[in-house]
Parts: structure tokens; sequence; C-alpha cells
């Protein structure tokens, strides 16, 4: 008699145990009399019989099913093993950690923006913590028809109506990227409490939602960093003299090939341009002051210039400067004298 209730016996575990699983079902078979109950650390056993929970065991530990766990259930404590037959039951067992998922938004976000009619987009990351808190509403919603649940299927919930929610609060709490870093806290605390009833009505409660970062997307940030490059510089010009510069001191434009040929001839160029530019500027200032020569000069200079001989003629050109001379004593560019 003994072997055969041996060979009846079983264990009523979670075989299928995961880190990123939130809870698994025992079902589809006979709890016999000698079977044990194994429950391990950071689970929940509950025994269910007809969709009504029995009983919830919380301490880890192993239990004899008739004389350990029999006795507690609600509805069964009447129950008598028979040789040949056992107690159908299903056993749930709850992962009772907190989780923590990290999130992305699926699409950018976009900021109101008086530049972009469309507003300015940006994306988000962050981590939120959730936990199971209501086993009657989990096994109603979820555990009645799943026979297990992942943390992965939490997450597509919350990725389904997360984008919504930042678009509330960033458009609420944030005007630009400063503000939206500034009020980070506030806005991640009104996405925890609308993702908590979210996920109420399935036992669930969100235990903590964080935002780690808002940014641009890559090319919008390229575009950012590009333009401020070219404020800080002045202007185009000597942004491409900066740029061919480092690129020649990093040896990313070395000498000897048609990369370094054409750098060279460039500098050469942009140089030759920047020295007839101050010439033609100094030409220029030459002409204004000669313009702006006192009346008075003029005049002194007139009955000198009326007066000399054939054989006194000032030089047409200052031996000194190499200005032009209209019969003058000294040289009006330079003031050198004549003659």
């Amino acid at each position: 008699m003994g072997f055969f209730k041996n060979q009846f016996s079983n264990v009523v575990e979670w075989e299928e145990f995961r880190d990123d699983m939130i809870f698994w079902k025992w079902r589809n078979r006979e709890i016999k009399k000698g079977s044990k109950l194994v429950i391990r650390s950071g689970q929940d056993a509950i025994f269910i019989n007809n969709g009504k929970i029995e009983g919830i065991f919380e301490d880890e530990g192993v239990y004899n099913i008739d004389s350990d766990i029999i006795p507690f259930l609600s509805t069964l404590k009447g129950f008598k093993f028979g040789f040949n037959s056992g107690m159908r039951v299903e056993v749930l067992f709850v992962n009772t950690k907190e989780f923590t998922v990290r999130w992305g938004t699926q699409n950018p976000v976009l900021i109101p923006t008086p530049q972009l009619p469309g507003g300015m987009p940006i994306r988000a990351n962050g981590t939120f913590n959730f936990k199971v808190n209501d086993y009657v509403t989990l096994i109603d919603r979820i555990a009645g028809i799943k026979e297990s649940y992942l943390v992965e299927d939490v997450k597509i919930r919350i990725s389904s109506v997360l984008d919504q929610l930042l678009m509330k609060w960033i458009s609420r709490e944030g005007k630009d990227m400063f503000n939206l870093q500034a009020n980070a806290s506030d806005i991640a605390r009104g996405i925890r409490e609308d993702l908590d009833m979210e996920v109420m009505d399935n036992g669930m409660t969100i235990t903590g939602f964080q935002v780690m970062s808002f940014n641009y997307p890559k090319e919008i940030q390229d575009m950012i960093t590009k333009t401020a490059s070219h404020e800080m510089i002045g202007n185009l010009q000597k942004y491409q003299q900066v740029s061919m510069t480092d690129g020649i001191a990093s040896g990313k434009v070395k000498g000897g090939g048609a990369a370094s040929d054409m750098a060279g001839m460039m500098m050469g160029m942009n140089m030759a341009n920047e020295m007839m530019k101050n010439m033609n500027q100094n030409q220029g200032q030459n002409n204004q002051n000669q313009s702006q020569q006192s009346p008075a000069a003029k005049e002194q200079s007139a009955p000198a210039a009326s007066s000399t001989s054939e054989g006194n003629k000032k030089p047409n050109f200052c031996p000194n400067c190499g200005a032009k001379n209209e019969g003058a004593n000294f040289c009006p560019n330079c003031g050198h004298k004549l003659g």
C-alpha cells in the first residue's frame, strides 16, 4: 500500500521559473496524498479551485499538502484523499519582486516651437518599476486565461500609451529642452500616476518612473551642433580655415597626396585673398586722406607750382613712396621734399 501511495506523490513547485516571469500556473494535475509544496524566496503560492482563491501562502519553505496546506484552505478543509483519487486544484505562483524596465519613446515627441510649425522633435528614455499588488484582480483579468505572464507583456502595454503621456506632460511642463531637463522630476511624477491607472485594472501598480534624459534625434542634434560651431567661429571662411588646419594637425590631411596639395592650394589662395584685401584697404585709406587735405595746404601749393621754372621742374613721381606729383614742393602722400 505504501509503495502505491509513494507512486501517487508529487511536488507542487514553480518548474519554469524565470526572473522576467510575473506568474506561472501549475494546473491540469491532481495533488495526491503525501505531495509537497515548495515555495522559494520571492514567490507566493495561491491555491485556486473553480476560479476562486482557496488560500495564499507567502512564506518560503517545503510544506506537506495534506497536513500543512489543506487544513488552511477555505472550502477544502474537509477534503479526504482517497487511494485512487486526488485533489484537482490549480496553484498560481506569483513573483513578488519589484520589476525594473527600461523604456524609450517609440517615435519622437513634438515640442511646440514658433520656428517649426510641426514642432521640434525630441526623444526621451528612462526606467519604470512595477509589482503585483492585487491577486484577486490579477486572476480575474489575466491569470484566469493565461498560463504565464512576462515583464515584456507589461512593457508592451506601457509603451502603447507612453508617447501620449509624454506629449501630455511635456507640453504642460516643458517649453524647450532646458525646461524639460529642469522639470524632469515633475514630468516623471505625473506620468507615474497616469501609468498606475493604466495597470491598476490588471492587479499591478507602478512603484516608480524615472526620466533619464531628453534629447534630440541624431539628425537634429547634428544640425544644432554644426550651427553652433559656425556661430562660435564667426563666419564660414574662418570655419573652413580652422577645419583645414585641424585636419593637417591631426594627420587626417597628410603631405604628399592630392588631399594635401588641395589643402595647401586652398590655404594659399585664402592667404593671398587676405593680403589683397588688406592692400586694397590701405590704398583706399591713403586716397581718402589725400582727398581730405585742407584748402590752405592746396592754396600754398598752387603758387609754388605756378612759380616754378622749367629748370626747377618737380619730378612727376615721389622718389620716396612713388606717389604721383602735381608739381608740389612736398609729396602729398608721405611729405618728402621734392626738387
